[in-house]
């Protein structure tokens, strides 16, 4: 299992996210995205290009490695998941989404397993 803290799983899930959308990816559509300043998403960025998780092109443009896709496509995962799961109980769709943001770096991979058998 690969080790990432919160901030950084956060910022690769939303790389993937707006690889989605996005032609390419840069420091400033991440920022954009998720309201942070262009100086702590350059100093993130720095952080995630030397644990191998992204590559940078000359031009700015940020690409996940597949270190940096494995974990993103795992909170992703992990983030849709429990989302369907609160909502399934009931929990409005905002709130839900807010938790799962939340939940989804800390969960345990047995928890989530058993979350994720209840919900498919």
């Amino acid at each position: 299992m690969l080790r990432t803290n919160e901030s950084a799983e956060n910022y690769l899930e939303t790389i993937l996210s707006l690889s989605k959308t996005k032609p390419v990816v840069r420091a400033v559509d991440i920022s954009e995205e998720l309201g942070y300043k262009k100086s702590s998403v350059s100093v993130a960025m720095k952080n995630l290009r030397e644990q191998n998780h992204i590559t940078v092109t000359k031009e700015g443009f940020i690409y996940l490695t597949e270190s940096g896709k494995a974990i993103a496509d795992m909170i992703a995962e992990r983030h849709e998941v429990i989302m369907k799961w609160l909502t399934s109980l009931g929990v409005n769709e905002q709130i839900a989404s807010e938790d799962a943001c939340r939940i989804e770096h800390v969960i345990s991979e047995e928890s989530f397993e058993a979350i994720k058998k209840s919900v498919l």
